[in-house]
């Protein structure tokens, strides 16, 4: 997507982003110099990804919730192109993000590096917090099953990754395990690393306009903004990999 720095995008623009919490960290470190340098002001609010019940993105786009553009997980913003909630042909990736597991802040932190390791972590935890979102339902779904341990472990299932280091931070789960960049951005927990690549799901996040907005060309530069190489640093210190092109 080319440049829209030269857009008629009034100083009155006004936009509603609906984001998750994989790129949020993110997003707030930026949000405040895009809006200093394009004028525009934009309001936030959050959901899931994918999953049940009323916070997800797309539940919130189907009760009437006002948003002009969404970031979430890529596998979420499929499912929102094939229900026709987004303007056609501007989506765009913004970066990636493994799984890893987080442990209360100043708690041994257990190898999960291997396999083998992860899986020791998780039967030795008497509470693991999953979000109900992307990487939780890869978890219960795929990894869990796969290591043989669905029936063995105490999975909480939470609607949100905030929920799930929430958990975490008061005492009332051992590990949790979701994307990198939600445990970089959580107060009250420390990072114990990565899942191993066997069982790993790198998320890709992404953003897009949605069908009817009102504010397109205004939509289209903030998502440039994110895009583009300017935004790299902050998405790394989140725990991103940018997608951006260099230059």
């Amino acid at each position: 997507m080319g440049t829209l720095a030269n857009s008629s995008v009034t100083a009155s623009t006004q936009l509603n982003v609906l984001i998750s919490g994989g790129f949020q960290g993110a997003y707030e470190q930026l949000l405040p110099e895009f809006e200093r340098s394009s004028g525009i002001k934009v309001t936030t609010g959050s959901g899931a990804s994918q999953g049940t019940g009323p916070q997800t993105i797309a539940a919130q786009l189907a009760r009437g919730v006002p948003a002009d553009v969404v970031i979430l997980s890529r596998e979420g913003l499929d499912a929102l192109i094939a229900s026709s909630w987004i303007a056609a042909g501007t989506d765009v990736d913004l970066g990636r993000v493994p799984i890893g597991v987080a442990v209360r802040a100043m708690a041994p932190k257990p190898d999960v590096r291997t396999v083998e390791s992860f899986k020791q972590a998780l039967l030795q935890a008497r509470t693991v917090a999953v979000p109900g979102s992307t990487s939780g339902i890869w978890l219960t779904t795929n990894v869990f099953p796969r290591l043989g341990i669905a029936e063995r472990i105490n999975v909480k299932v939470v609607p949100r990754g905030t929920d799930a280091t929430g958990m975490l931070a008061r005492g009332d789960a051992d590990l949790a395990v979701l994307p990198i960049s939600e445990i970089a951005s959580a107060a009250g927990v420390d990072f114990a690393g990565a899942i191993a690549a066997e069982i790993q799901l790198i998320q890709v996040f992404s953003a897009a306009v949605v069908a009817g907005s009102k504010a397109l060309e205004g939509s289209k530069r903030l998502i440039d903004f994110l895009a583009s190489a300017r935004a790299s640093e902050a998405m790394r210190n989140c725990g991103v990999e940018p997608l951006a092109s260099p230059g």
